[in-house]
């Protein structure tokens, strides 16, 4: 098989990439290549479906500008083609008074981000969500929620009335650089291409280091798990309610969503993951659970982060744990009320030194641009991301 440009990963990254491509440079052949059997099967198909707002970024950082940027863009594409979406606006609620600072810090940062948000005291937080406990809160009126499976789907069927092409249950197992040209060795065919781009997620470093670079951060999975309210508690959440996050941990911390299609999920907590794909508890793949183990990277963030590390894990293991960090911010939540879904695993791009990666990162080569992290608001910003790497690519065309 043969192409102008190959993309590994047929997630929402990768999808999205190929669409601006294929806007941008109509006459370029594409080849997408998934490993699994579906689209969008991993972080795209289990994601909590938030459009984000940008209030959390650093100002001017490639995740603030992409976040706004690709937000637009999505929910212009959504409008275009009839994919759900609803912009239902949230409150971050600061629970108590030692958590005012860290709120209105995040709330200047909104504003250097232009976003639109306004403080609300706790009356107008009783309005905005009666069952939510705090002091004081953000309401973001720019967060929404989406169907970011039937986005990709779409995004699918357009590429292919184009004339692209999709390979599904295709895994690459080598990248191999030639003067003019790369190949990608894979458990069906080979596919060669004059460039090769990776939005493989998990896998992303894994591809990268294929092809002979050294990305300057490894990944390290972390499971997300989550309960779904019961019927008779939808009530307890109208939108999303969410807490004040840590500056130090680049997780969001529990909080509530509401879904596009019903319902309303709860959670996630982040646990290491014993697979890059290891959904389940005892899920393990000793091969990956060792190199984990044995990144230095990994050992480090977990001396620095070891106290928040186990109470991650004991929420993990015990429900009732659980419920507790959700009362923090909806008292009323009883353990009946919740039921477990499909947990997700997140693809952290974590430093030799213990640092996380916090914004975009790629690597890069005369034939291929490597994304190497691509946190949230990924799903957000996916079109404007799959601009820049277009801008990386296209003067080597």
């Amino acid at each position: 098989m043969e192409s102008d440009v190959v993309i590994v990963g047929g997630g929402i990254l990768g999808l999205a990439t190929a669409f601006r491509l294929s806007e941008r440079h109509p006459s370029l052949r594409l080849a997408i290549v998934e490993k699994e059997a579906k689209l969008a099967a991993h972080q795209t198909g289990r994601n909590s479906g938030v459009i984000h707002s940008g209030i959390y970024y650093k100002p001017g950082s490639l995740k603030a500008r992409t976040c706004r940027g690709g937000k637009a863009s999505l929910q212009a594409f959504c409008r275009t083609h009839q994919i759900p979406f609803e912009t239902c606006g949230k409150v971050v609620v600061a629970v108590n008074a030692s958590e005012i600072e860290r709120l209105h810090a995040l709330y200047e940062r909104g504003g250097d981000n232009a976003v639109r948000c306004r403080l609300v005291d706790q009356g107008e937080l009783k309005e905005l969500e009666p069952n939510a406990s705090g002091v004081e809160a953000i309401h973001v009126a720019d967060t929404g929620i989406v169907d970011y499976p039937a986005f990709c789907q779409k995004l699918a069927e357009i590429l292919q009335e184009r004339g692209h092409q999709i390979e599904l249950s295709t895994t690459v197992t080598a990248v191999r650089v030639h003067e003019d040209r790369v190949t990608l060795e894979t458990t069906r065919e080979p596919i060669t291409a004059r460039f090769l781009i990776n939005c493989a997620g998990l896998y992303s470093d894994r591809i990268a280091r294929m092809e002979g670079l050294t990305p300057e951060a490894k990944i390290v999975p972390f499971r997300g798990e989550y309960f779904e309210l019961r019927p008779s508690a939808h009530r307890l959440c109208r939108n999303l309610i969410y807490p004040v996050p840590d500056p130090q941990f680049p997780f969001l911390g529990v909080h509530f969503t509401r879904m596009i299609h019903g319902g309303v999920e709860c959670g996630p907590n982040a646990v290491l993951a014993f697979a890059r794909e290891g959904y389940g508890k005892l899920q393990v793949n000793l091969p990956e659970l060792t190199e984990t183990l044995s990144y230095a990277g990994f050992r480090r963030l977990a001396v620095a982060h070891w106290r928040m590390g186990l109470g991650e894990m004991w929420r993990s293991l015990s429900k009732a744990a659980f419920v507790r960090a959700l009362q923090r911010l909806v008292p009323e939540i009883k353990t009946e009320d919740l039921t477990p879904v499909e947990p997700g695993v997140r693809a952290q791009a974590v430093r030799p030194d213990g640092g996380f990666v916090d914004d975009f990162s790629f690597a890069e080569s005369e034939r291929s641009v490597h994304v190497v992290n691509a946190p949230s608001p990924a799903a957000t910003g996916c079109l404007a991301i799959g601009d820049q790497i277009v801008d990386r690519l296209q003067t080597r065309f």
